[in-house]
């Protein structure tokens, strides 16, 4: 399968959860949260991530001092969303049923996400009927 150029690599997605779960960070600080024993050699491989993503719209960089501080600008949610999509049209012809029915028959679903999953099928049924 072709990865489309626009989405994230493994590599670059891993830069994006320290950014989702940390908020905006510098380079320094983003290679402590990955490679701790190793911060000074990963430090150009997180940069040349960071720039990837920045051409990519993932991030935004902005000067602060002699550094630059990055900030995630999709969301985590977006991002899931953007792939759920990717896998219904490429596997399942547009359709999400077979990609919700497997994830929801294949994974034991914990009472709450039951309720959530229903409380989710409720509120779309409300919503279609208007």
């Amino acid at each position: 399968m072709v990865r489309k150029s626009r989405d994230v690599t493994e590599a670059e997605l891993s830069v994006l959860q320290v950014l989702w779960q940390q908020g905006p960070m510098t380079i320094r600080e983003i290679a402590e949260i990955l490679e701790p024993k190793r911060v000074d050699a990963y430090y150009s491989t997180v940069k040349k991530l960071l720039e990837r993503l920045e051409a990519k719209g993932f991030v935004l960089r902005e000067a602060a001092g002699i550094a630059f501080i990055y900030e995630a600008t999709v969301a985590r949610d977006e991002l899931v969303g953007r792939r759920l999509r990717e896998v219904a049209e490429t596997l399942c012809e547009g359709s999400l049923t077979p990609l919700l029915t497997q994830l929801a028959q294949h994974h034991d679903l914990t009472k709450k996400q039951q309720k959530t999953l229903m409380d989710l099928i409720n509120d779309l049924a409300k919503q279609e009927k208007r």
